[in-house]
């Protein structure tokens, strides 16, 4: 039987599984962000969580009673075009994105692929860094590949949620990487003057702007910071980690730009003197992430 074929014992077509699903993520979607996230006011008090279904359609320039169709998951014919207009309204996540464009039974026109940035090559040049620890880190921070060493400093990436993997929240909130970095107070200032430096391109981003609305609500050491309206470009320096199954590490840490400007960057850590030399060999891998670590200065744990 086709799904529009009408049933004997109620009269009426029975509804798609697949419009079910994308009515039950679609309102998730919504239920989560709030007015700030997308630059719209506080207007009053909500009784429900997050954007309203209006707000939605007005961010994504559709129709408010075919948005609410949509999300009811009526039999409507949608087009590419707006569902990538409601995917940039929700701020969906690649994942999310695929997803729903599957359940809208359409083909998404610019399929997110896997960053070209990391190549095999790529990978392959991380590995052979040992035993100096490297990543490669993009302008927002985010973690996108890194080696044995590496973990040993930030703890264990995989154990994390994607968002997470971010060297803007792990030094905000409570974590390995704020616990063992020394100088954390001012290389916190040197982070943040440069990530509003790439948010001058990006700010048009949902990912951009997902992540500023966390961290401002999650530290108030951020908040304090970003206020400032510091700017500086990326660059090399210097680190010093205590590292309690080590000692005091202290690193010289060199960018090597793997695109434009203010783009990816693989970042490799060489000792600084030949103390830190010598204890490279006793740097631990993979270390778990501290889930339970005490809150500091005013953080808002992970979750």
């Amino acid at each position: 039987m086709s799904l529009t074929t009408v049933t004997a014992s109620t009269g009426r077509a029975p509804v798609d599984p697949r419009r079910q699903q994308l009515s039950a993520f679609l309102r998730s979607r919504r239920e989560r962000i709030t007015p700030e996230q997308v630059g719209l006011p506080m207007t009053g008090r909500r009784r429900t969580p997050g954007l309203r279904r209006e707000e939605v359609a007005q961010l994504a320039a559709v129709g408010v009673t075919w948005y609410t169709w949509l999300e009811q998951g009526r039999e409507i014919q949608v087009s590419v075009q707006v569902l990538d207009a409601v995917a940039r309204a929700l701020l969906l996540d690649p994942s999310e994105r695929a997803h729903l464009f599957t359940l809208a039974g359409a083909e998404d026109p610019t399929p997110v692929r896997e960053c070209p940035t990391v190549t095999p090559g790529v990978r392959l040049t991380l590995d052979r860094m040992a035993p100096y620890p490297a990543a490669v880190i993009n302008s927002r921070y985010d973690v996108l590949a890194y080696n044995a060493q590496y973990t040993g400093i930030v703890g264990d990436l995989e154990a994390l949620p994607p968002e997470d993997r971010n060297l803007m929240w792990l030094a905000f909130t409570p974590s390995r990487f704020r616990e063992v970095l020394v100088d954390h107070e001012d290389e916190r200032e040197v982070m943040v003057a440069r990530f509003r430096s790439g948010m001058g391109e990006h700010g048009g981003e949902p990912a951009w702007r997902t992540l500023l609305c966390r961290l401002r609500k999650a530290s108030p050491v951020f908040d304090e910071a970003w206020q400032r309206h510091d700017v500086l470009r990326p660059g090399n320096g210097l680190k010093r980690f205590l590292l309690p199954e080590v000692g005091l590490l202290r690193f010289e840490y060199t960018s090597f730009w793997l695109g434009p400007s203010q783009g990816p960057r693989m970042v490799v850590y060489t000792p600084k003197d030949e103390e830190s030399a010598a204890l490279l060999t006793r740097l631990p891998t993979r270390l778990p992430s501290p889930a339970g670590a005490a809150a500091a200065d005013g953080a808002v744990p992970a979750r």
